[in-house]
């Protein structure tokens, strides 16, 4: 089993972390939905994910944007996606921080997300069969989620 470490060394007195490893999700979707929750409270980013579940408000693809529609919901950008199924994994670790922040006796209002990547995980090596008795690789990739909240002062 390998021992996962955070990239980020904080104050255990006024942070939070929470992290997860090995999801199923999209590296892309996920790097945008964690640029567009850096710098946010624990609240604002948990209405900003449900609202992106509900396919109210768009993620602005702002590095993988080839290809990608505009939507009218992005605020300062044109290209976005609604990515639901990344959203839904990157909201139970938002929850999991905001139960860390509120067990480290953590003001909530004043937590801020300071660190929030997506790391390259595990990959699952696979075959797909094709016809004549040939096959070609397939290649699941995970990927990890950290998440940091300090207190604003």
């Amino acid at each position: 089993m390998p021992k996962y470490r955070y990239s980020i060394q904080t104050d255990p007195d006024r942070s939070a972390k929470a992290s997860a490893r090995d999801i199923d999700v999209s590296r892309k979707a996920a790097r945008e939905i964690c640029r567009e929750l850096k710098g946010k409270t624990i609240h604002q980013s948990i209405e900003f994910l449900e609202a992106v579940i509900e396919k109210k408000l768009a993620v602005p693809y702002r590095r993988h944007k080839r290809n990608v529609g505009h939507k009218s919901s992005v605020v300062g950008w044109t290209s976005g996606r609604y990515p639901v199924k990344a959203a839904k994994e990157i909201l139970n670790v938002v929850k999991n921080l905001e139960n860390n922040a509120e067990n480290n006796q953590l003001q909530l209002d004043k937590c801020r997300i300071v660190h929030a990547a997506t790391l390259q995980g595990t990959k699952q090596k696979g075959i797909f069969h094709r016809a004549q008795g040939r096959s070609s690789p397939k290649t699941r990739e995970f990927i990890h989620v950290e998440l940091v909240a300090e207190v604003a002062e």
